[in-house]
């Protein structure tokens, strides 16, 4: 029957026909117990008492030395502080401290911290910057034992990486085609400066959630803004201005140079012509040199007077001649108004006569002379 059942009448903490044992009571039968299995006697006793507790404090001491390690994580065991073995997941046993001492590396987990500060770029501006970063611990000696403070290293070279990769872009290369790649770029950095130092951490990922201007500087950052929104459109104006311009002068210039070569051409043939009728004179000079003379002569004269403004009058047989403005005559009124025998130059009369009737006349001049 058990001991709760009803109508059993017996107390479990209470051996048949004797009274309750309290606590202390139990503990002296114990020790009795002990004493006497070890030896008699008070001070064997004594001894005896001592040298149990010895060993119960001795096992007490090897039990401290077991240690579980979880899935994700691996021991590193430290035998006086040098690296002695490492021990992967489950229940292990080590010599208590202080003679070994266990650093449990959790190496499964991917763990993160948030970063920011505010720093210069290279054009000087002054930049906000906020990222998480991620990481695991790839190796626990190097971990354990390079590194002093792995974590606030990892800060540190996390810094230092993004001032190199801020410090050396500028403003306005970060915020548009260099966005996506900071975080790339402070990776690697950081990556590298941690393998340098052995610190037994793996950089994951860096995720850059702002990049944006401090308050304090907001005003200036939109009138830069401003600026370069200015200088586009001008750089905008002057090449639509180029774009129109150009074309035009080159179309221009290619005119005037075939005007040019037209000019040429025409002057060439000009000149071989001239150098032609040049050659065939002097061909007929060569024959006649009197009557080609006395023609170039009568030409020459015929041309000039062709081309001048003048009036001729006939002045044999007459009397005082009154001096009229009759070049202005002309020009104003031409032939009507004027008396008989006046004609301008070139006309045929009797008391005008042309250019050819005078140099008849000068010529048989000269011939009686």
């Amino acid at each position: 029957m058990a001991w709760n059942e009803s109508g059993n009448g017996k107390d479990p903490w209470k051996r048949d026909g004797d009274e309750p044992n309290d606590l202390d009571q139990i503990v002296q039968n114990w020790q009795r117990k002990l004493s006497g299995i070890v030896g008699g006697g008070s001070a064997r006793g004594a001894t005896g008492g001592g040298f149990v507790l010895a060993i119960l404090l001795l096992i007490a001491w090897a039990l401290t030395g077991l240690y579980r390690v979880d899935q994700a994580e691996l021991g590193v065991v430290q035998r006086f502080g040098a690296y002695t073995v490492t021990t992967a997941p489950g229940l292990h046993w080590r010599f208590p401290y202080p003679i070994e001492i266990v650093d449990k590396v959790n190496v499964g987990a991917v763990e993160n911290y948030q970063f920011s500060t505010e720093m210069l770029t290279a054009d000087r501006k002054y930049v906000y910057i906020q990222m998480v970063v991620q990481y695991r611990r790839n190796d626990p000696v190097a971990y354990s034992f390079n590194v002093q403070d792995p974590e606030d290293t990892l800060h540190d070279v996390s810094e230092s990486a993004l001032r190199e990769v801020v410090g050396t872009s500028t403003l306005e290369s970060l915020v548009t085609e260099q966005r996506s790649q900071i975080g790339i770029s402070t990776q690697a950095a950081l990556q590298s400066t941690l393998e340098l130092y052995g610190a037994g951490i793996t950089v994951t990922c860096i995720s850059l959630e702002t990049l944006d201007y401090p308050q304090s500087v907001q005003a200036a950052v939109d009138d830069t803004q401003k600026a370069g929104n200015d200088r586009d459109r001008y750089i905008l104006e002057a090449e639509t201005y180029a774009n129109d311009i150009i074309p035009r002068a080159r179309g221009e210039a290619a005119r005037i140079r075939a005007d040019a070569e037209a000019y040429r051409d025409r002057v060439v043939a000009e000149s071989e012509g001239q150098a032609s009728r040049f050659e065939a004179l002097l061909t007929e000079y060569r024959k006649a040199p009197r009557v080609t003379r006395d023609r170039l002569y009568l030409e020459a004269v015929e041309d000039v007077y062709g081309k001048s403004n003048m009036v001729l009058l006939d002045a044999e047989g007459s009397g005082n001649l009154l001096y009229l403005p009759l070049d202005k005559l002309i020009q104003q009124g031409g032939s009507q108004g004027m008396g008989d025998g006046l004609r301008p130059s070139g006309s045929q009369s009797a008391a005008t006569p042309n250019a050819s009737q005078q140099s008849e006349t000068t010529r048989e001049r000269r011939t009686r002379q």
